[in-house]
C-alpha cells in the first residue's frame, strides 16, 4: 500500500518523526525569538529600527540563496546528515550571536544562522512526509504544528531570557539545538532516508527508490512548472506582509520584553492551533486555493487596520494576535498546495518555493524600517497590506495553473 495513502492516526508515528518534530520546534523558535528583544537590541547596540530589521533580512537572504544548494547537499549527506549539519550551524552561529559586540557583527552572524536553517528547513519537511505513517496531508499538519509551537514558544523564551539580557535568547537557542542534535543522532535511523524521496507518490520504501544525483539547476527547472512558480511568487508577495508584522510591529506596541513575548506567544498559539485543527476543515469544505486566497485577503485587511491605527498600541496588539490565526491556516494550506503543485521531488519543490518565499522575507523587514524612517509608522503596514492583496490577485489571475491542487486533494 502506498506510503501516502495510509490512514493511521495522526499521533501514531515512529520515534524518528517525533525527534525531527522536536528539532523543528527548536529551529523555528529562532524566527520569533528575536521579536521581543528587537527594541532592546536597538537600545543596547545603539541601532535604528531599520538596522535591527536587518537581523531578519540577512537571515532570510542567506536562507533564500542556500535553498538552491540544499538538494545537492542532501544528496551527498543524506537527509539525516543534512538535518544534523543544519542544527550544528544554527547552534554555532546562535551562540556566537550571543557573544557579538555590535549590530553589524550580529547581522552577519544571523546570516550564518540562516544558512543552518536553510539546510534544516529544506529537508525537515521531506523527512516528516517520508517518515509519517499517516499520509502526506497529516504529515504536513504535524510539520506546521511543530512550526507553530516553535514560533509561539520562541517569543516567550525570548521575552523571559531577554529581560535578563538581550544575549540570553541566542545562548538559549544554541543550548536547545544541542539537545535536538542528540535526539536526532539516536532516534533517527540513517538507513530510512539516504536521499531525497521520490516524486509525489513515493514508493512504500523511500530507501529502495533509485538514487538520482541532485543538481544545482533542479530548483530552477522546477519553477518551469507554472503552478509552483505561481505559489512561490504569491508567497514572496505575502511575506512582505508577514515580515513587516514580525520585524516592525514590536517597535510600535510600547511594551517591554515580557509584554512583547506574551503578545507573540498569543500570535504563535493561534498559528499552531489553526494550522492543525482549522486549516484541514477549510481545505475539505472550500478547497485549498479558495481557502488560501480568503486567508490572505483577511490578512491584508488586518495589516490595513494596523496601518490606519499604527499609533494605537492596543489595536496593533490585537491585530498581531488575530493575524496568527490567519497565518496558521495559510501556512498549512500553501504548504499542502506546494506538495501537490508540480511533478517533481518534494525536496526540489520545497527548495524552489522557499527560494522565492524567503526573497520576500529578505526585502520586507528592511523596507518596513526604512519606510517608517522616511515617512511615518503607518506606511510599512499599508505597504505590507498592498503586497498581500497583490498576492491574492496574482493567485486568482493564475487560477487555471493551480486548480489541479484541489483535484489532487479530492475537490
Amino acid at each position: 500500500m502506498p506510503h501516502s495513502n495510509k490512514q493511521t492516526s495522526l499521533l501514531q508515528q515512529p520515534r524518528a518523526l517525533w525527534a525531527v518534530s522536536f528539532a523543528i520546534v527548536i529551529a523555528f523558535m529562532g524566527l520569533g525569538l528575536v521579536d521581543p528583544i528587537l527594541p532592546a537590541i536597538a537600545h543596547k547596540l545603539e541601532a535604528t529600527p531599520s538596522q535591527v530589521s536587518l537581523l531578519f533580512t540577512s537571515y532570510n537572504a542567506v536562507m533564500a540563496v542556500a535553498m538552491l544548494i540544499t538538494g545537492v547537499i542532501s544528496s551527498k549527506l543524506g537527509i539525516k546528515g543534512t538535518l544534523m549539519t543544519g542544527i550544528v550551524i544554527i547552534a554555532i552561529f546562535s551562540g556566537l550571536g550571543g557573544a557579538s559586540g555590535g549590530i553589524w557583527e550580529l547581522i552577519g552572524l544571523r546570516g550564518g544562522w540562516g544558512l543552518g536553517n536553510a539546510l534544516f528547513v529544506a529537508t525537515s519537511l521531506t523527512a516528516i512526509v517520508s517518515l509519517s505513517e499517516s499520509g502526506t496531508a497529516k504529515a504536513i499538519i504535524l510539520y506546521e504544528a511543530a512550526i507553530g509551537i516553535g514560533i509561539s514558544v520562541g517569543p516567550l523564551l525570548g521575552g523571559e531570557l531577554g529581560s535578563i539580557s538581550w544575549r540570553g535568547p541566542f545562548y538559549g537557542v544554541a543550548g536547545l539545538m544541542v539537545i535536538a542534535f542528540i535526539g536526532l543522532l539516536f532516534l533517527m535511523p540513517s538507513s530510512r532516508l539516504k536521499a531525497a524521496p521520490g516524486a509525489l507518490a513515493p514508493s512504500p520504501s523511500p530507501s529502495a527508490a533509485p538514487v538520482r544525483r541532485a543538481s544545482l539547476l533542479d530548483p530552477f527547472r522546477a519553477l518551469k512548472h507554472r503552478s509552483l512558480l505561481v505559489l512561490g511568487v504569491a508567497a514572496c508577495l505575502y511575506n512582505f506582509g508577514f515580515f513587516t508584522l514580525m520585524a516592525y510591529s514590536p517597535f510600535v506596541m510600547g511594551l517591554d520584553e515580557h509584554g512583547l513575548g506574551y503578545v507573540f506567544l498569543g500570535w504563535g498559539l493561534l498559528l499552531a492551533i489553526t494550522s492543525v485543527f482549522m486549516a484541514p476543515k477549510l481545505q475539505q469544505k472550500f478547497g485549498t486555493v479558495k481557502s488560501m486566497s480568503a486567508m490572505l485577503f483577511l490578512f491584508a485587511l488586518v495589516l490595513l487596520a494596523m496601518g490606519i491605527w499604527a499609533d494605537t498600541p492596543t489595536v496593533i496588539i490585537g491585530c498581531v494576535i488575530v493575524a496568527g490565526a490567519l497565518l496558521g491556516n495559510n501556512n498549512t494550506l500553501i504548504t499542502t498546495a506546494v506538495m501537490h503543485a508540480a511533478p517533481v521531488e518534494r525536496s526540489t519543490a520545497s527548495a524552489a518555493y522557499s527560494f522565492l518565499r524567503f526573497l520576500g522575507g529578505a526585502v520586507a523587514p528592511y523596507l518596513a524600517g526604512k519606510l517608517a524612517e522616511w515617512y511615518n509608522p503607518h506606511i510599512p503596514f499599508l505597504v505590507g497590506a498592498g503586497f498581500v492583496m497583490l498576492s491574492v490577485v496574482f493567485i486568482i489571475m493564475n487560477g487555471q495553473h493551480v486548480k489541479h491542487v484541489d483535484l489532487a486533494e479530492g475537490h
